[in-house]
């Protein structure tokens, strides 16, 4: 382990320690952390970083930007005044604190429970936040209530933490629990609609009884909306929260409650008045009110926003986070899909990777590559493993149907000017520029940053990065996917023809930026023209590349693209293909001779020590 105080970098685990908390990193930002902290004290270039995490690949270098905005924030670090990692303009980066070896230290030891509380077959890699969870529900026998937000993006697994904890609670005979789930086409429509659900459940369970009785004393037109008549007659009267509160309260005297209302980014408004009074009474209660939503999905001027800021403010409820699982996590998770003891090395950093952490991603991916036959079961010595048919990084496994659907289904949402902003974006890469997305749609670019901002603040899966200085002195705001998945999808969804015409803009709108100096991005623009089909203006920006290589003394590099170029021959003229012959064969004299310098230097250094 690297120690840097007051972290440790965990390289065995994937993962960042803050003493006994494990902070989870996804796969490329924890990366560049490990290149940093294992190269401390000199600079770190951005041809050297985008070299060691991206190799034989070309990525954008504001990729890096938006690693580094994510790293500052985990470790508490100003640009302006660094602790941990120094920008250098224009340069690269630098690690400045001082690092050390440490001792490998276990994982956060969650609070002691119950063993049959902690065994939990069909969750891994959660020890942490379970232990959180069964810690804020001990304290309910003080009588004070705890009201508890669970957050993460799509497919973390804030249901299955949920089912886990209160599962074993009730098994135990500990806790009554019900459950209500908010749905984005109804939030606006019905009031209370998860409440009425969890009450609806909790009335039909083996302690609906007393809950009906309670109901019927306390809050009787709550009862009377479920369907149930209440015994004396009266008029009806309106669902006050005030209530409810009472009736939820005196039940958890009996026994303690927990209420799960699910989902809370597409609550109604009475239903977040009514978490709001549950936060703030002061009655004593074995209530604990355990609620999950999306933070990416909580725009500006969501009324969940300003709930659950006021709520921290206040002391009123605890947020535990969920983070992407680490590599051992996510090779456990497989194990358990699998029914394996072992699943094949190769696999598991392929699904790790491609997945970014997500266990529901991790496992629409797994079932993918079964479906492909890219993984089979095969028999040996009377028993059966799991083989690997192909070298995974060299075959396109595809984007699975069950996540192309998840992110259509999305996109549904959207008007047809929404979707094209996504579309153009992922054209670029996991990061892209607005003035990109302005190019390939043929737009103005300061409308479309515009919209790209308000895109930002709806959608869950793109969001704002920061900006990026334009050779004309503009600034041109950037944007990320926050799943490398999500942008797969969006740009398998377009066609052909209409994909390529968009690189062909974008490789025409970076010439202009960039008038005079086209070499520094002859690179990326032969990416687009031959994305697009282009192949022979693919192959002169490979070449004008590798010439502005050979001025860098980066022959190796100039020697790749010429060889990538003559990939390609079978679109170019002979007499193209004869001139980047040519070309590759002084480029690869150039990389001898260097090499021969380099060596005959250090012999001499040698001889003097």
């Amino acid at each position: 382990m690297k120690q840097f105080a007051p972290f440790r970098l965990d390289t065995a685990n994937e993962c960042l320690w803050r003493g006994a908390e494990r902070i989870a990193l996804k796969p490329k930002p924890f990366a560049v952390l490990r290149f940093l902290v294992e190269n401390p004290g000199r600079l770190i270039t951005h041809d050297e970083l985008l070299d060691a995490l991206w190799p034989e690949t070309y990525v954008q270098p504001q990729v890096l930007r938006t690693y580094m905005l994510e790293l500052r924030k985990v470790l508490g670090d100003d640009a302006a005044e660094p602790r941990f990692i120094e920008t250098m303009p224009k340069r690269g980066y630098r690690f400045v604190a001082p690092v050390t070896e440490a001792e490998a230290a276990g994982r956060a030891v969650a609070p002691e429970s119950n063993a049959e509380e902690s065994r939990t077959p069909q969750i891994v890699g959660r020890e942490v936040e379970l232990g959180r969870l069964h810690a804020e529900f001990e304290r309910l026998a003080t009588r004070h209530r705890r009201m508890v937000l669970v957050s993460g993006e799509v497919g973390i697994g804030k249901t299955t933490v949920v089912d886990a904890f209160s599962g074993a609670a009730c098994k135990r005979g500990l806790a009554i629990a019900a459950r209500g789930q908010c749905v984005p086409q109804v939030g606006g429509k019905e009031e209370y609609y998860p409440v009425m659900e969890a009450l609806g459940e909790l009335c039909a369970s083996p302690h609906g009884e007393t809950a009906c009785r309670t109901l019927q004393r306390l809050a009787p037109a709550w009862l009377a909306m479920l369907g149930r008549e209440a015994v004396a007659a009266e008029p009806p009267r309106e669902r006050m929260p005030g209530s409810l509160c009472a009736a939820l309260e005196e039940m958890s005297a009996v026994k303690p409650l927990i209420l799960i209302l699910e989902d809370l980014q597409w609550a109604d408004s009475a239903t977040l008045n009514l978490i709001a009074a549950l936060a703030r009474r002061r009655a004593a209660a074995r209530l604990m009110v355990l609620l999950t939503f999306r933070p990416r999905s909580v725009a500006v001027g969501h009324p969940l926003k300003a709930l659950k800021q006021d709520l921290l403010t206040q002391q009123l409820c605890t947020e535990i986070p969920l983070g992407p699982l680490d590599a051992a996590a996510v090779i456990k998770l497989l194990e358990r899909e699998l029914g394996a003891e072992t699943v094949p090395p190769q696999l598991g950093n392929f699904i790790y990777v491609h997945a970014e952490g997500n266990p529901l991603f991790a496992i629409v991916l797994l079932r993918h590559l079964i479906a492909q036959e890219f993984l089979v079961r095969k028999g040996r010595d009377g028993q059966s493993e799991w083989k690997l048919t192909a070298d995974l990084e060299e075959v396109d496994a595809g984007v699975p149907d069950e996540l192309t659907q998840m992110v259509e289904l999305e996109f549904e949402g959207l008007t047809a000017e929404e979707q094209s902003l996504l579309e153009a974006g992922s054209l670029v890469n996991v990061a892209f520029p607005a003035w990109a997305v302005a190019a390939a749609l043929g737009k103005d670019a300061a409308e479309t940053e515009e919209a790209c901002n308000a895109l930002a603040q709806k959608m869950h899966f793109v969001q704002r990065a920061g900006h990026d200085e334009l050779p004309t002195g503009a600034r041109s705001a950037f944007y990320a996917f926050t799943h490398g998945l999500y942008r797969e999808v969006l740009y398998q969804r377009q066609s052909a023809a209409r994909r390529g015409q968009r690189h062909i803009r974008i490789a025409e709108r970076l010439g202009e930026l960039f008038a005079g100096r086209q070499a520094h991005v002859a690179r990326e623009m032969a990416l687009h023209f031959e994305a697009a089909g282009s192949w022979q203006r693919g192959a002169r920006a490979r070449r004008e590349a590798a010439r502005y290589a050979r001025e860098r003394q980066a022959h190796a590099e100039a020697v790749e693209l010429l060889e990538r170029a003559l990939g390609r021959a079978e679109h170019l003229s002979e007499a193209e293909v004869d001139e980047i012959r040519g070309e590759l064969g002084q480029a690869r004299e150039a990389m001898r001779n260097a090499s021969k310098q380099l060596a005959s230097a250090r012999r001499k250094v040698a001889t003097k020590v």
